[in-house]
């Protein structure tokens, strides 16, 4: 997952944008949708889901505790009901520390 949330800033991500960052189905945001009501995305005129960076951190969120620490949805829902904060801190320095393996992993291949 490459999610920057500094690079190519925009206001709103369509769901195909979205789905394409974590690599799951669109399908997948819009059940997550209504299994979880944090992740409330702005709809067009028209019925298109437009994603601000807060439903993008909502996501990113659901996807660590879903796909990568393998909760079920019920056990995810609890998770960010009962300790958001500390989920949310927790998942922050995952990412700053897969970021510093990479940054660490280019440096290797520079002096190889």
């Amino acid at each position: 997952m490459s999610y920057n949330p500094n690079k190519n800033l925009k206001l709103y991500y369509s769901i195909k944008e979205v789905a394409d960052v974590f690599g799951v189905n669109e399908s997948l945001l819009r059940y997550w949708e209504q299994e979880f009501p944090q992740i409330r995305p702005h709809k067009s005129p028209k019925g298109n889901r437009q994603y601000t960076q807060e439903n993008i951190e909502e996501i990113r969120l659901v996807y660590h505790l879903v796909k990568e620490k393998g909760l079920t949805l019920d056990g995810a829902r609890k998770r960010i009901t009962d300790n958001k904060a500390h989920e949310l801190d927790k998942l922050g320095m995952i990412t700053r520390l897969e970021k510093i393996k990479q940054e660490i992993l280019d440096i290797k291949n520079e002096l190889d």
